[in-house]
């Protein structure tokens, strides 16, 4: 599996004049021969940085170097991203008492994770008639994780299932 280059090379650049900048250079606007011949004086490469610019912006530098630069800033920002993780709790329009409690208590934990939470109730067969029970099952749910999480979107019903989700309320 061979790697795509986004950067034009050397001789793979086609405009007749470039923007050239790097160490040891004057910035400035180049025929492309010049820069090239700027390039290989010093043993680099001329690498095409911004292709959609007027006219296109070139370095000179080690190509090489510049992949590896480019490889580990783009580790950088993965590394920063944050990745939204989103956990479902089940429930159905006539969840026990005990059961809701437990699946409270799962809510709590995930939301102090760092956790989303998809809280829908989920009606099989004629149980859509008791919607009401399940709007009433999820403003409770709300309720008793108040403190620990903010609704995100409101309970809606789609299809068979009413669902809401929350997130974690920020750190002070």
């Amino acid at each position: 599996m061979r790697e795509e280059v986004t950067n034009r090379i050397n001789n793979r650049i086609t405009a007749r004049e470039v923007r050239v900048t790097g160490e040891n250079v004057t910035a400035g606007i180049y025929p492309i021969e010049t820069a090239l011949r700027m390039a290989s004086e010093q043993g680099l490469d001329l690498v095409e940085i911004a292709a959609t610019a007027n006219p296109p912006v070139c370095r000179i530098i080690d190509f090489s170097k510049f992949k590896y630069e480019q490889k580990k800033k783009s580790k950088e920002l993965k590394a920063k991203s944050v990745k939204i993780i989103l956990k479902e709790i089940r429930f159905g329009p006539n969840t026990s008492e005990h059961d809701f409690d437990f699946k409270v208590k799962h809510a709590k934990t995930f939301l102090a994770e760092g956790a989303k939470i998809k809280a829908y109730v989920h009606f099989v067969g004629r149980s859509i008639v008791f919607s009401d029970r399940g709007r009433d099952l999820l403003a409770r749910f709300t309720a008793a994780l108040a403190e620990d999480g903010k609704v995100e979107i409101e309970p809606k019903l789609e299809g068979k299932r009413m669902f809401l989700i929350m997130a974690p309320k920020p750190k002070k």
